[in-house]
Order: structure tokens, then sequence, then C-alpha cells
């Protein structure tokens, strides 16, 4: 996948552009990031913001071994599919964005 096709996909799956990268917030906090997609020149990397406010590198791919999933388009290589606590939070992040769009709120 290239960084446009892995982008593309983030924000139709519930990811939000925080700082120039797509990212999930806390439901408790939507403004505040706490997972993000780093693009760079020939690499991404998912980072995880520790309780302390520093980020860590969760994993990290470079493009052409990410791979989009035939069913879901969801990218593999990255982790993402293989961590239930990035299920349920990108699932409360699509939902929250659903929900904004009806309300006409965000």
């Amino acid at each position: 996948m290239t960084k446009d096709e892995l982008t593309a996909w983030a924000m139709a799956n519930g990811w939000v552009m925080i700082a120039g990268n797509p990212s999930l917030t806390k439901p408790s906090s939507p403004k505040e990031a706490i997972v993000r997609m780093v693009m760079k020149a020939t690499v991404v990397h998912i980072e995880v913001k520790k309780p302390a406010g520093k980020w860590e590198k969760f994993t990290g791919e470079s493009y052409g071994k990410v791979t989009a999933d035939a069913e879901t388009g969801m990218p593999l290589g990255l982790g993402l599919d293989t961590i239930p606590g990035f299920r349920m939070l990108m699932q409360e992040n699509r939902d929250r964005a659903v929900f904004a769009r009806m309300t006409g709120k965000g």
C-alpha cells in the first residue's frame, strides 16, 4: 500500500488527522491522539502514546510489505489486525465519527 492508500483507508475507518498524522483517540478525550500512523518516505510506523505522554514505536514496515486485506481493506503487516485493542479502538472511533455525522457535530 502507498502512503495515500493508507491515509485513505485510515480516514474511511474512523481515524482522524491530528498534527498531520492519521490518529486514533481516546473515547473519553476525542481530541487527544493515543495511536498514530507516522508515514515516512519509505516506511510507515504505528506509534502508541504511553501514559507518561511519550510516543513509543509499536510497529513499522516498508510500504511495499504492507498489503490490503482482500475482504476488509485493512492494512496487513502493521499488526492492526492481530491486536484486539486496536480493533476495538478503531471501532469506537469509527462509531463516534458516524454518530457525529448523523447529529451534525464534529
